[in-house]
Formats: structure tokens, C-alpha cells, sequence
């Protein structure tokens, strides 16, 4: 827990995700954070010396050079080297937020929650997703889902090369569900393909959970646009998520007993020419309750440092934490295995 007033930051890593998290880091005096300084392996780079130069703040090439001791590192370096920069900062007491995912491996992954319970200090990983707006109102369908479906889809863009759509986009959904079911999947059967290669570009995952919840889970890097977008389905009704564009929409059953059955809401429906062809709504449409809900537009990167900052200081639990980004590592390998094996990992 941090008791000084100032906050001392730093990020490791100026690439893609590292100089968001410098220009976040840099605005939240008001806050109580200060960034002392950015670390980079290549610090005669443009990119990051630009960051650097428009936020004012130093640029080495270790840690050890900063000019103050960091109370709190963002991590975004690449992932396999997450455990040799975070493990050491964590057993030493300083707070870390790691890119997702949380490491290369489950065994590298346990290293940094080991280090960050003798270090007392907070291990954040970053699956943003969590923190987008959208996310804040998946409680309102107040029933266990028993079915999720997700898609994720998006062009190439020729980053994170060295890891394939699973590791680079579908942990984020891997994590959402995992959070929403609250369990521990009890099978996974995936089918991966590779398109631009070397590793796979789409991928789907058929997730089953203790409860019966199932999730139906696919991600792609090879679309040609983006989507981001997640279903819950519950006996009551279902919540409609769509991330890239920040909408959510509610909708509702009737009551059990309302006093039509399905035969007869259908021939109801072709006695009154309803249809979409007719431009009219069907006695179903009629049944539904249909809500927009609404958002804030914060955004997620900035709500997701706040979230570590308040934890730091002992005014919030974790999230995100060191043991949830495990968990979703854990079930991200057991789609890869799946994918590799053609068999169900259970």
C-alpha cells in the first residue's frame, strides 16, 4: 500500500501499448502520479524518443538508471520477456501493470504471482477489456448465463508476430468469460487455421463450464473489419455487447405463463401478416422488452491505471489480478493445445 502522497511511475516499453500508457501516466498529476521516466531497449529509437521528448521525462535503457525508484511500472514489453522485467520490481514491493498476457507461460505466469505475494506488492494484467464501459453493465442481465457467444475479428496489421490470434486477441474474450461464468471450463475444443502465418489467424473455441454454461468463443486477425462483439444468453432474456462501438442492449422474455404458446404466436403472426418483409413487428418482436442501455465514454486504458492506482493506495480491490490473468493463460494454452492436438482438452 502506498502512504506517500506522490506516486512515482515509470513504463517499460515505449512501442504500441507503452507510449499509451506514458501519456496516461503523465496526465494524472492531479491524481497523485507523477512519471518519472520511461525505459526502453532501444532508446536511440525515433518512436521512443519522441514519446519522451513530448512528455519531458527522461529516457534510459534500464530501470536502474531512472532518477527515482519507480512505486509503480507499467510493463509493455514484449510478452516473453514480462517475467524477467516484472518478477524482480514485484518481490522487491512495487506495484506492476503487465500487458496482457500475463507471460509467455503458466509456469512463468506463477513466477510473477509468487513474487508479487513475497513483495506485497499488486500485480495488474492488462486485459483492457474489463475496464471498457460496456463491461459495467453485464450485471443488468441478473441471471447465470448459459450460453456465450463471442466474436472478435479484425485485419491483420502485422504486429504481435510472434504470437498467434489466440495469445494476441482471444485472451481478452478467454478472460471476460471466465470473469462472467465465475468457473472453471471443465472442456475445450478449438480449430485453428493459419492464414498470413506462421502462427494461427482465426481461431474457435467451444468452452464448457461445471454449471453447463457454454461459451462459444472466436477471434480472427485476417477480417476484413472489425468486431467486438459479445452475446449473453440467459432462460430470462440475453445482453447484447458490441465494444467497438460501445452499445448494449437488453432484452427480455415475457414472464412464464404470458398465455400464447410459440404454434400460436406463429400462426397469430402469419394470420396478421406480420414479418419483416411487411415492415410490421411479429407477435414475438411484441413480447420483447428491448433496452438501450447506456455508457460512459471513459477510456478503458485510463480506467484500467486508475484501477491499479487506487489499488496501490488501499482504496479498491484488485482487478484484473495476477491469479485472473493466470487463469485465463491457463485456459488460452488448453485452446492451443486443442487447436494442436485436434482433440478436446479437458
Amino acid at each position: 500500500m502506498i502512504q506517500s502522497p506522490t506516486l512515482r511511475a515509470a513504463v517499460v516499453g515505449v512501442g504500441a501499448f507503452g507510449r499509451h500508457h506514458a501519456r496516461i501516466l503523465s496526465e494524472m498529476a492531479s491524481q497523485g502520479v507523477r512519471l518519472v521516466g520511461l525505459v526502453d531497449s532501444e532508446p536511440d529509437g525515433a518512436g521512443p524518443r519522441s514519446v519522451a521528448r513530448d512528455l519531458g521525462v527522461p529516457l534510459v535503457s534500464s530501470l536502474a538508471q531512472l532518477p527515482q525508484a519507480p512505486d509503480l511500472v507499467s510493463v509493455a514489453v514484449p510478452t516473453n520477456a514480462h517475467r524477467q522485467v516484472a518478477e524482480p520490481l514485484l518481490a522487491r514491493g512495487v506495484h506492476c501493470l503487465v500487458e496482457k498476457p500475463i507471460a509467455g507461460s503458466t509456469r512463468d505466469a506463477r513466477a510473477l504471482v509468487s513474487a508479487a505475494e513475497r513483495g506485497g506488492a499488486h500485480l495488474q494484467v492488462g486485459l483492457v477489456e474489463r475496464f471498457n464501459p460496456v463491461m459495467a453493465v453485464a450485471g443488468r442481465l441478473q441471471e447465470a448465463p448459459r450460453y456465450i457467444e463471442v466474436h472478435r475479428l479484425a485485419p491483420h496489421t502485422g504486429r504481435a508476430t510472434d504470437v498467434g490470434v489466440v495469445m494476441d486477441l482471444m485472451i481478452h474474450d478467454l478472460d471476460l468469460v471466465n470473469h462472467l461464468v465465475g468457473e472453471e471450463a471443465v472442456s475445450v475444443e478449438a480449430v485453428g487455421v493459419t492464414v498470413v502465418g506462421p502462427c494461427e489467424d482465426v481461431a474457435n473455441a467451444r468452452i464448457t463450464y461445471p454449471s453447463g454454461c457454454v461459451a462459444n468463443v472466436t477471434a480472427s486477425r485476417a477480417a476484413e473489419r472489425p468486431v467486438r462483439r459479445l452475446r449473453l444468453f440467459s432462460p430470462g432474456g440475453y445482453l447484447s455487447l458490441d465494444y467497438g462501438n460501445r452499445e448494449a442492449r437488453l432484452v427480455r422474455t415475457p414472464a412464464p405463463g404470458w398465455g400464447e404458446s410459440v404454434a400460436g404466436l406463429a400462426a397469430r403472426a402469419v394470420g396478421l401478416g406480420g414479418g419483416r418483409a411487411s415492415g410490421r413487428p411479429t407477435p414475438f418482436e411484441e413480447a420483447l422488452s428491448t433496452e438501450r442501455l447506456v455508457l460512459d465514454d471513459r477510456e478503458p486504458l485510463r480506467a484500467e491505471i486508475e484501477a491499479l492506482v487506487r489499488t496501490a493506495r488501499g482504496d479498491a480491490s484488485p482487478h484484473a489480478s495476477g491469479v485472473e490473468g493466470l487463469r485465463a493463460l491457463a485456459l488460452a494454452e488448453r485452446v492451443l493445445g486443442s487447436i494442436q492436438s485436434g482433440r478436446s482438452h479437458n
